[in-house]
């Protein structure tokens, strides 16, 4: 099932040729996407306090999910799809790294759900962002289905889960830096009242 599929989605590359450009760049240099999508997930907290811990928790649930991918990469050690599968289309840089799970879906995956925290309207650009970064790292090759659904399973468990026990935490910090300079980095100008205006705005 996993290869039929890969493989389906395969020939939809060869028949697509206007596609090979735009799918190889976003699944190469998407991540820059994901960057944006998270300053833009800090500037709506930053107007909305009670948003705040989790907009700092999205880059770090991030890292942290792509840093705990690494050991159940090494653990499967599946080969990539252009080692075991002859004759498909590779629009990918071909790499020595296993493929399960994939690293961009996790990373992904791990920034939508972190947002979905900070914003519904966000989190939604973020995930459809995902599935097409998902889809795009299987159409140029570069992974099995099942590896880029792994990678949204990953991404998503460690950033919602661990935000259960950061949430607090961060939270605590987040009210002790209110007495500092760093406030302006965490609350937008005009206090409570900007807060609330923000929050009925949402």
């Amino acid at each position: 099932m996993n290869s039929r599929l890969f493989l389906e989605i395969n020939d939809l590359a060869r028949a697509t040729p206007w596609l090979h450009a735009p799918m190889a760049g976003y699944a190469k240099y998407g991540v820059v996407l994901f960057a944006v999508l998270l300053l833009a997930g800090w500037w709506i907290a930053r107007r909305a306090g009670d948003r705040m811990p989790a907009a700092v928790w999205a880059p770090v649930g991030m890292l942290l999910a792509v840093a705990g991918n690494q050991p159940i990469v090494s653990a499967v050690h599946e080969p990539r799809p252009y080692t075991t599968l002859s004759g498909i289309l590779v629009l990918a840089d071909r790499s020595p790294d296993p493929s399960f799970p994939s690293d961009h879906a996790t990373m992904a995956g791990a920034v939508a759900a972190g947002l979905l925290l900070v914003s519904w309207r966000l989190g939604l650009l973020a995930v459809a962002a995902a599935a097409v970064m998902g889809f795009a790292r299987i159409y140029i090759g570069a992974h099995y289905p099942a590896d880029v659904l792994a990678g949204f399973a990953v991404g998503a468990a460690v950033t919602l889960l661990g935000y259960l026990v950061a949430r607090r935490p961060i939270a605590a910090g987040l009210n002790w830096s209110d007495g500092t300079r760093l406030r302006s980095l965490w609350r937008a100008g005009g206090g409570a009242a900007a807060d609330e205006a923000a929050v009925a705005g949402r």
